[in-house]
C-alpha cells in the first residue's frame, strides 16, 4: 500500500509539474514516468496506483481479522480469492505492458508486484486450508503444499519476472552489477 500511496503522490507531482525530477527516477530505464504517462497508467480513467491504494486495505484488514480470530464465510472467501486473484491477473498484465510497450521499469511498481506475488499465494494457501476451494482432499493436501511451498514458489516467480525483465531490458544487468 505504501508504494501505491508513492506513486499517487509522485503522479501528482508529475501532474503539477511534467519536468519535475520524481523520486522513482534513477536512470533512463528505471523510472516511472513513462508508465505514469501511458494509458496503461490509467486503464480505468484514474491513475492505476488508486486501485492499489484502496485495493491494499482489504487483505490488510483479513489478515488482522484473522490473526485476531475471526472466521469468515465460505462466500467471503471466494469473493476475497477471486479479488485477490484478479489483482494479480492485473498485476501480470502490467508487467507484460511495461515489457512490451511502456520500456521502463517503475521502481514502485516493482515493489507492488513483488507483493502480489506472496500475497496471492498465501491467499491460495489460506482458502485452501479453509476448505474454502474444495473438500478434504484439498483442505489436507492444497493447503498443506502451498503452506511449504509459498515461499519456495514465490522465489521462483520472483526469478521468472527478473529473468525476463534481464532479457527485455539488456542494461539492467550492467546497471544492478555496478551497484
Amino acid at each position: 500500500m505504501a508504494a501505491s500511496f508513492a506513486l499517487v503522490l509522485e503522479k501528482l507531482k508529475h501532474l503539477e509539474s511534467p519536468t519535475a525530477q520524481l523520486t522513482c527516477s534513477v536512470n533512463p530505464f528505471i523510472t516511472c514516468a513513462p508508465a505514469m504517462d501511458s494509458w496503461q497508467g490509467t486503464l480505468l480513467g484514474f491513475p492505476n496506483p488508486l486501485i492499489g491504494v484502496v485495493c491494499f486495505v482489504a487483505p490488510i484488514v483479513v489478515g488482522v481479522s484473522l490473526v485476531s480470530g475471526a472466521r469468515f464465510p465460505r462466500w467471503f472467501v471466494l469473493a476475497f480469492v477471486v479479488g485477490v486473484c484478479l489483482g494479480m491477473g492485473f498485476i501480470v498484465w502490467l508487467m507484460v505492458q511495461t515489457v512490451s510497450s511502456i520500456g521502463a521499469l517503475c521502481p514502485y511498481c516493482l515493489v507492488v508486484w513483488a507483493v502480489m506475488i506472496p500475497l496471492t499465494l498465501a491467499t491460495a494457501a489460506w482458502a485452501a486450508s479453509s476448505g474454502t476451494l474444495g473438500g478434504a482432499a484439498v483442505r489436507s493436501v492444497g493447503g498443506a503444499v502451498l503452506r511449504v511451498w509459498l515461499w519456495p514458489i514465490a522465489l521462483l516467480c520472483y526469478s521468472v519476472v527478473f529473468l525476463v525483465l534481464l532479457a527485455n531490458f539488456p542494461l539492467l544487468w550492467p546497471f544492478l552489477t555496478s551497484l
